[in-house]
């Protein structure tokens, strides 16, 4: 029997969308239901429980935000992963403070869809326990990143860099927690330690990049 937990719905109005993720995760140990709107979508939700939900942004009827701004209230403990097309990460992002934890842009391969899925779920297996070493304690705070608990995700990045304070990962991971909080000069010097602990981190390089350009601070912070 499928584990409750790893049941996913899948949003879209787009009939290929729907097969493709489907098709995508046949392999994953994961029970896969779709909805062709925002109606049947809540619909599927009064019925029963799902770990996380794949929703398209642009959808006719009930958009994509709508859905998002419901389940928010009525399901908080449900994870949203929003699909957005080239040209709307501006509204994915918006979307993420509405509380979606990730975006799959269009086009995209069915890889990206198992690499998205397992990592989201593969975080909500993780318990918190004393004596956790530093990687779990990272692997946490993207975990309450993804539930939007940003002070205890800084916690979590915290006891990490306790733990191994020459390490580049958490300082990245720091940054990515204050920009997110609307802290960019934050970020940025968290940033920055993390290049200088390690130069040839890409993460952080990229992310500095990014906060420092206007064109693309719309862009999701990278983990």
């Amino acid at each position: 029997m499928t584990d409750p937990k790893s049941k996913i719905i899948v949003v879209d109005d787009e009939r290929n969308i729907r097969l493709t993720i489907s098709y995508a995760l046949e392999d994953a140990n994961c029970e896969i239901d779709t909805a062709v709107n925002g109606e049947e979508a809540l619909q599927k939700l009064r019925e029963q429980s799902y770990a996380l939900m794949l929703l398209d942004l642009r959808m006719p009827g009930m958009d994509g935000i709508d859905v998002l701004r419901y389940v928010a209230d009525q399901y908080p403990d449900m994870r949203v992963v929003i699909i957005t097309a080239h040209g709307t990460v501006q509204n994915a992002v918006e979307a993420m403070k509405l509380g979606a934890i990730e975006f799959i842009q269009k086009p995209f391969t069915p890889q990206e869809i198992r690499d998205v899925v397992a990592n989201v779920l593969a975080r909500e297996s993780i318990e918190r326990k004393p004596g956790l070493d530093y990687e779990t304690h990272l692997e946490l705070a993207k975990r309450l990143i993804s539930a939007r608990d940003l002070y205890a995700a800084m916690k979590e990045t915290q006891a990490a860099i306790a733990i191994a304070p020459s390490r580049a990962e958490a300082f990245n991971l720091l940054g990515a927690i204050h920009e997110l909080n609307g802290e960019p000069s934050q970020a940025k010097k968290h940033y920055r330690v993390a290049l200088d602990l390690d130069p040839t981190f890409a993460l952080a390089r990229d992310n500095l990049a990014r906060v420092s350009d206007r064109n693309r601070r719309f862009e999701r912070p990278r983990l």
